[in-house]
């Protein structure tokens, strides 16, 4: 039986203001959701200015922590911190066509285009060459296309790139692999989502060792249940993956959202680390 792996992470935003923002409101998503395959063991979030945080859950299950900064500052920092024990992959799901189309209605937000994955006429028609035998292989023969199809190189795309952009580009990062595998599984008629989260970058690490690491992003396919995938390196979701938010695309689930009171530029840096415990 394949073991389970218990994961620290470290995710620090900070925002550093040319000129004092007045005040800020903002939208946190570092919190690892409690799911069969994983278990969220400790979480929080924390802020520098202190603020008191409150939480909900959004439409789409997704833990929040929102907080009102309302005191002028230059510099805002947001710290999630969590331990979770995560799981090997699980068996892939069984469903026939009917099943999911019987579904489909239900799941009705992660059938059709959003922002990000809305369709081109050469992807459409690569969809219907890769919906083939059952659900399974055509979820694999896309996550596999969606592989191939990219390279993975920063700075070439950004975070309103859409999943056609990056497709006529050839490169991208996670969450372009993430957007155009929803976009070809859509068109092909499988329910799917965006997930965010973290991957611990190696796939045997040393107990104890922190790693430097960063945001990641997935997807998962419904066929019977919700089968995660990762187009960015063609492998099932297990125990090197992290849960936190799921969506119809990234702009459902960014780690912070907000917005401030001001007319000071600011300049955002992001260090994510990751330690696997056990």
């Amino acid at each position: 039986m394949a073991e389970r792996w218990r994961i620290r992470t470290e995710h620090v935003t900070t925002f550093h203001y040319d000129s004092p923002a007045r005040a800020s409101f903002n939208e946190i998503r570092k919190i690892p959701l409690t799911l069969s395959s994983q278990t969220a063991l400790e979480a929080r979030v924390s802020t520098y200015p202190p603020a008191p945080l409150y939480s909900y859950r959004d439409y789409f299950g997704t833990q929040v922590s929102a907080f009102n900064l309302d005191a002028p500052h230059d510099e805002l920092v947001v710290t999630g911190s969590s331990l979770v024990e995560t799981q090997p992959p699980a068996e892939r799901p069984l469903a026939a066509w009917d099943e999911i189309e019987t579904a489909s209605g239900r799941l009705a937000e992660f059938c059709v285009p959003s922002r990000f994955t809305e369709p081109t006429a050469e992807l459409v028609e690569k969809s219907r060459e890769l919906r083939r035998g059952p659900p399974v292989e055509t979820i694999e023969a896309v996550v596999a296309f969606v592989h191939g199809s990219l390279e993975y190189m920063k700075g070439v795309t950004g975070v309103h790139t859409s999943a056609a952009q990056a497709f006529g580009e050839g490169r991208g990062v996670c969450q372009d692999f993430a957007h155009l595998a929803l976009l070809v599984l859509r068109t092909c008629g499988v329910p799917a989502r965006y997930v965010s989260g973290y991957l611990h970058p190696e796939l045997d690490p040393v107990v104890g060792v922190r790693a430097t690491g960063e945001s990641h992003a997935w997807i998962e396919a419904w066929a019977g249940r919700w089968w995660g995938r990762d187009p960015t390196h063609d492998v099932d979701i297990g125990q090197r993956h992290v849960v936190i938010a799921r969506g119809r695309d990234y702009g459902d689930v960014a780690p912070v959202k907000g917005v401030y009171a001001g007319t000071a530029e600011h300049d955002t840096s992001v260090v994510v680390t990751i330690t696997r415990t056990v």
